[in-house]
């Protein structure tokens, strides 16, 4: 079992960042893949007792629909972290739908508490 744990903290101009501690010693050994294929330009820089891992997202990677990296110390082939990106008219489509799913609970809602009020007053 992996002595990794990562914690995501930002992505900013195409370059996820995230921390990384670990119980034992030496220099982690991580990998990044999206679509099973490895991703290359990963950084891995030591600071103090943390280790900083930064990720330039390929840009052949950012396309329509939900883009998921997976992050694995390959010491014993374990997954420590992931991280998403969601873009393109798929989304759209998705939160569209969601909203129109809110709206008609939220008239659902207001009915019922109108019937309630009519009821109890």
């Amino acid at each position: 079992m992996t002595t990794l744990t990562l914690t995501a903290t930002k992505m900013r101009r195409g370059v996820w960042e995230g921390v990384i501690t670990q119980t034992g010693q030496g220099v982690p050994q991580i990998a990044v893949t999206h679509l099973d294929k490895p991703v290359p330009d990963i950084d891995l820089q030591e600071n103090g007792e943390t280790w900083v891992l930064r990720v330039t997202i390929p840009a052949d990677a950012i396309a329509d629909g939900v883009q998921t990296f997976l992050i694995t110390d390959t010491s014993d082939g374990s997954r420590i972290g992931n991280f998403t990106l969601i873009a393109g008219e798929a989304l759209g489509d998705d939160m569209r739908a969601e909203m129109e799913l809110l709206r008609a609970e939220l008239d659902m809602l207001k009915r019922a508490f109108r019937r309630h009020c009519i009821e109890t007053s």
